[in-house]
């Protein structure tokens, strides 16, 4: 497998702030790789290195075997980008948009028009194909800019947080039309801060934080640690975090984690005995509505690599436009 994207010591810095610092990765020929961290990590940073739209300060860019380093145009033919705000003009129908895109990719007027028909159709647009883009909603407006990416059907395609800010329908509808895309063969780099949208679609991951990789592998990978944990989360009605030391003293064999607003979570190498716990903490007061056992999710990960708790991540899917 051919490498499709290829980064060696990549450095962007904006005054006093290292954007991007001495990275480097590769990303195989019709991968989904993801590219995971909070706002302000250097997702878009290095998203606008590697398309050109931004000058690196360090390092190496090779786009399809395509050194773009000094030249950040020489591969632009083979490369789609969808920004994280849309770059398409709100004067302008669906249709003409994607047929000015087209046109700037050389498509001549008959294929223009039937490449935008034909996207129109897969993306479900073709009712509001001779509207206004500046009147589409946000969901729309998302799935049109990712068509005019696709429009001169790129072997590689940079996506900057697609799904931030648009409705649980939308966003789910999209995240289909992303696994289509790399089930088709696509190169894709996807850049975002949903923790669950890259566990479900990515076949890789790098965690970057303040403009560092800090881990890259597979989901499988990532993912292995955890699998042999047992965690139960038990939640209550009232404030517990006061009995935690007292927690850890009766059950030296499991670890306890205040999660705020009187939920504990439980993680051992062993099954957990739940209802032991549950009457330990009944008999201190506490109200227990609810003990489940969890799945050891990627956010898991993704905390215990970085440090970043998740609800610092949640806070900003809710700052975004909610969950997805």
């Amino acid at each position: 497998m051919t490498e499709s994207i290829w980064v060696d010591n990549l450095a962007k810095r904006f005054e006093d702030v290292e954007a991007v610092s001495g990275i480097s990765f590769t990303v195989q020929r019709g991968e989904l790789f993801g590219f995971l961290g909070p706002n302000g990590a250097g997702k878009t940073t290095t998203i606008n290195l590697l398309t050109g739209l931004a000058r690196p300060d360090g390092g190496t860019i090779r786009i399809g075997g395509i050194d773009c380093t000094s030249n950040s145009k020489a591969a632009q033919h083979l490369v789609g980008v969808v920004p994280d705000e849309s770059n398409l003009y709100p004067e302008l129908t669906g249709l003409e948009n994607l047929c000015f895109c087209a046109a700037l990719y050389g498509l001549g007027k008959r294929e223009r028009q039937t490449r935008a028909w034909a996207l129109l159709e897969d993306f479900g647009l073709t009712k509001a194909a001779d509207r206004r883009f500046g009147g589409y909603s946000k969901g729309m407006k998302r799935k049109l800019t990712i068509a005019a990416g696709i429009i001169h059907r790129p072997e590689i395609l940079f996506l900057d947080e697609p799904t931030t800010g648009i409705d649980v329908a939308s966003a789910r509808q999209l995240r289909q039309l992303v696994d289509d895309l790399h089930r088709a063969g696509t190169t894709i780099f996807l850049t975002t801060h949903y923790i669950e949208e890259a566990e479900r679609l990515c076949d890789r991951i790098a965690f970057i934080v303040s403009g560092r990789i800090v881990r890259i592998d597979t989901v499988d990978h990532l993912m292995h640690p955890l699998q042999e944990k047992h965690v139960v989360q038990i939640t209550c009605e009232n404030t517990v975090n006061d009995l935690q030391a007292d927690l850890a003293d009766s059950f030296p064999g499991l670890a306890f984690k205040s999660l705020g607003k009187g939920v504990i979570r439980v993680e051992a190498d062993e099954p957990v005995r739940v209802g032991p716990l549950v009457r330990f903490l009944e008999d201190r007061g506490a109200e227990v509505s609810e003990a489940r056992r969890m799945r050891p999710s990627l956010e898991d990960i993704f905390v215990r690599i970085t440090g970043i708790e998740a609800d610092a991540m949640l806070k900003e899917r809710e700052k975004a436009g909610g969950l997805q």
